[in-house]
């Protein structure tokens, strides 16, 4: 699917060289076009997260095939979409979990790791959901079923996985204990 109507370009942000934050610099290069499943987004705001960190310092090398942009999550507006996707439409405001490419001006997701952004909330607001959000539902409600009545044990209730699976654990009725290295 042409990308009609859209730039040929964007601005993306790359990783000069392993190191701080004064490693990340702007560059110029296409804007992708979705494939079989996917989705283009017009990035309005993207998380900032551990993986996202450790790309950075040369520590967390990207899926093979995938982009080198760093960026786990993001939230957006869909401006294309591609074969094979019907849940999306142009203008449609989103969150995802993307394999990465979420600090550039347009970010393809696939349309299954993508949800609608709730609409009380900022772009900023939901590109801060998907990577510890997804992550919770699925390792603790999809797979470990966790229902109303139940207990959680949750290592490390301070960091970001764990105040959210403290945060769905009480939403969803579950009985909560944390673990933490200091008070």
């Amino acid at each position: 699917m042409p990308n009609s109507g859209l730039p040929k370009s964007m601005t993306s942000i790359a990783i000069r060289e392993p190191g701080g934050p004064d490693m990340l610099v702007a560059r110029e290069q296409p804007v992708p076009t979705p494939g079989e499943g996917e989705i283009l987004v017009k990035v309005a705001a993207a998380g900032v997260n551990r993986p996202d960190v450790m790309q950075r310092q040369g520590h967390y090398p990207p899926p093979k095939g995938a982009t080198q942009i760093p960026g786990l999550e993001i939230a957006g507006q869909v401006v294309a979409v591609g074969p094979g996707v019907t849940r999306w439409q142009n203008g449609d405001q989103v969150m995802a979990l993307v394999v990465g490419g979420g600090y550039a001006e347009y970010c393809l997701a696939f349309a299954s790791h993508t949800l609608p952004a709730p609409p009380n909330l900022s772009m900023i607001e939901a590109a801060a959901i998907p990577e510890t959000f997804f992550t919770v539902w699925y390792n603790v409600f999809e797979r470990g079923r966790l229902a109303a009545g139940e207990t959680i044990l949750v290592h490390g209730g301070s960091s970001g996985i764990g105040t959210t699976a403290i945060q769905l654990g009480k939403a969803f009725g579950a009985r909560v204990i944390i673990t933490a290295g200091t008070a």
